[in-house]
């Protein structure tokens, strides 16, 4: 079976994390994160999406393929209980990787998504691609035009050794991967993204960063208003990387959920 590159931490926990990344990630930055599953007795399963890391990218990467890859991950690698945590553009894929394995997801985390295009206006939508596109300054390294756009995404007070983690792999995304995921996030059918969402039965929590101007709090609630099952936290300061921005804040609504609907004991 060819799977995407992941990495598994705590193999003995009996409940299992998926932790998906954003356009601008890998498994690595979720280190800080992972320890802190880990810690309550959670399995944690950090993949790399199909053109990331060491997973080759797709001549077509679209959500169907990142979420078919997903769902050949939780059939082949899945516990008793598994909860799906998207972040961003992994948010994007969660509904649509449940969909394709209902049977195995437990419940799910949402943090930072667009959730689909047409959840922002034309101005955003533009903004949003141009940010990634543009070709970076002249003379301007990719690498550090990407970190730059990383840096206009974080919180502006946001500071430390896991914000530091995240805008290191962050930036690092291969170039030619952002271009294909923004082309994938465009590409999206709108009606094909709703109707995933609304589909999920399980119970998901939803969080925002108060000052992220991508995953914004009103756009994440309208997803989260569409899911009868959702639970719905804004993290105060956060941009868009608030389980590394505000994990003072972040961890308690994060585990008081994961501890009520899929406890690791």
């Amino acid at each position: 079976m060819n799977l995407p590159d992941y990495q598994v931490t705590n193999d003995n926990g009996r409940v299992t994390v998926y932790l998906l990344h954003g356009i601008y990630g890998a498994k690595d930055y979720w280190r800080y994160q992972t320890q802190r599953l880990v810690e309550r007795g959670y399995r944690v399963i950090a993949w790399e999406a199909p053109g990331y890391g060491i997973s080759p990218l797709p001549d077509l990467l679209s959500f169907d393929v990142i979420a078919e890859a997903g769902a050949r991950l939780l059939r082949a690698t899945g516990s008793e209980k598994n909860v799906v945590f998207g972040h961003s553009m992994g948010g994007q894929i969660t509904p649509r990787l449940i969909g394709k394995v209902p049977e195995k997801v437990s419940a799910a985390i949402i943090t930072s998504t667009i959730g689909y295009f047409g959840n922002r206006t034309k101005e955003e939508q533009e903004e949003f691609v141009r940010k990634r596109t543009a070709p970076p300054p002249p003379g301007t390294d990719p690498i550090e035009a990407q970190r730059m756009v990383v840096n206009s995404m974080l919180g502006p007070s946001s500071s430390g050794p896991e914000v530091d983690l995240v805008r290191h792999f962050a930036a690092n995304t291969p170039p030619k991967t952002v271009q294909a995921a923004v082309k994938a996030v465009q590409a999206y059918p709108e009606a094909e993204a709703v109707a995933a969402i609304k589909a999920i039965k399980v119970p998901v929590l939803l969080v925002a960063g108060e000052v992220d101007q991508t995953g914004h709090p009103a756009g994440m609630k309208r997803v989260a208003d569409m899911i009868p099952t959702s639970q719905f936290a804004v993290i105060s300061g956060a941009g868009h990387y608030p389980w590394a921005e505000n994990p003072v804040e972040f961890n308690p609504t994060l585990f008081g959920f994961l501890d009520r609907v899929a406890p690791a004991k």
